[in-house]
């Protein structure tokens, strides 16, 4: 598990502990109210945790589609493999596109919506310049 998330689980746990804690140290009147609180938080959390995999993955074929359509529309006839990098700690919206005719060269785009479409990165091969590059684009995200 990655650092960032034992460190979510961590502090969404400690959140339900303190309410837990609060619920019973409230008077009796308002226990149940405050257990009914703690009981809808943890499964508003666990909710999270559990579908937020999935929203992620539905949005990031989203916005590849509307990459695609971009550089359809931007290279035409031109092949391209796209994919993104694996991990917690890279941004999921960040899709790297190698070009089948300048296939050491990797550009990252950041897809914000399907009007809003740009480069965000470049892998360059040995000690080349980013402008070298047959699809270096200088338009930059709004």
């Amino acid at each position: 598990m990655h650092p960032i998330t034992v460190i979510e689980i961590i502090v969404s746990c400690g959140i339900i502990i303190l309410f837990l804690f609060v619920s019973f140290t409230i008077p009796h009147v308002y226990r149940k109210s405050g257990l009914l609180i703690t009981l809808s938080l943890t499964v508003t959390i666990l909710g999270f945790f559990a579908l937020r995999p999935f929203w992620i993955d539905y949005q990031v074929a989203v916005k590849k589609e509307a990459l695609n359509d971009y550089l359809k529309e931007t290279y035409p006839g031109e092949e391209w493999d796209m994919n993104r990098r694996q991990g917690r700690q890279y941004n999921p919206y960040h899709l790297d596109v190698s070009f089948k005719n300048e296939a050491q060269w990797i550009y990252t785009y950041s897809v914000v919506n399907p009007r809003n479409i740009c480069q965000s990165g470049w892998a360059t091969p040995d000690t080349q310049v980013p402008s070298n590059g047959k699809h270096y684009e200088k338009k930059h995200c709004d």
